[in-house]
């Protein structure tokens, strides 16, 4: 949230700069209409964390009661982005040990990666399973055929590097179990995503949260809960900061 005169916040981070600026700005509002009616109270990472279960709603995933009393954190930095957001390639090994390092379960991460069920992708991220993949086709063969060639037709060696492409080819705007249906039948567009199947250590809860939204359902709940408490602030830690896009002082 935090935005510096010259750059360098994590916003500022490659990895950042194509998040949508509506969604800053609702959360800016948000705040502004709270400082309105109490000051001081109700911290940034509150508001992003109720924002988002909100969000979820809206497109028909669960209601969740959200940990509340979070304060705002001191430090913004776009160096410190990359070690912290799993890769479109990475394989199960580096997803458990990322997500491990926040209490965060195979489980929780497989859970967690349904989230994939809405947003999008740049091309970037996934055309080396398209053109250079180490295989007679160049096409990683994990891969549905005919998701590839709609893929490609979509993703052009030369598209324009602002293309975007549904992370969830049929329903991406509900919030919904069809990500992991889509991993069986091999149509995980990041390569982090089809590992969830392919590799046969998670391929069972893949499963199950195909074939049973309720069970998809509970594991994201319980694991949005913990990932809400990863590096929280409390007491004296931290700020409540008066404005979402800068420090106090």
């Amino acid at each position: 949230m935090i935005a510096l005169p010259n750059g360098g916040a994590e916003k500022d981070a490659s990895e950042n700069l194509s998040l949508a600026g509506d969604g800053f700005d609702t959360v800016v509002k948000a705040k502004t209409a709270v400082e309105a009616s109490c000051p001081g109270v109700v911290s940034c990472a509150d508001i992003l964390a109720l924002a988002t279960r909100d969000v979820i709603g809206l497109l028909g995933g669960p209601s969740y009661s959200v940990e509340l009393g979070r304060r705002d954190g001191l430090v913004s930095k776009a160096s410190d982005v990359n070690s912290n957001l799993p890769k479109a390639g990475f394989n199960l090994n580096q997803l458990n040990t990322m997500f491990s390092k926040h209490n965060l379960t195979q489980t929780d991460m497989i859970a967690l990666s349904g989230a994939h069920t809405i947003g999008f992708s740049h091309c970037n991220q996934f055309s080396n399973r398209l053109y250079s993949f180490p295989s007679s086709s160049h096409v990683d063969p994990t891969m549905n055929p005919s998701y590839a060639q709609q893929l490609t037709s979509q993703c052009p060696q030369s598209v324009n590097p602002s293309v975007v492409v549904a992370l969830d080819p049929q329903t991406s705007f509900t919030f919904d179990n069809l990500y992991y249906k889509n991993l069986v039948n091999g149509q995980g567009m990041l390569s982090s995503d089809q590992v969830l199947f392919t590799d046969s250590r998670s391929q069972s809860t893949v499963v199950d949260f195909a074939n049973n939204p309720n069970d998809f359902t509970a594991a994201f709940v319980t694991a949005m809960r913990k990932l809400g408490r990863v590096g929280v602030k409390t007491g004296n830690q931290g700020e409540i900061r008066r404005d979402c896009t800068t420090f106090n002082s």
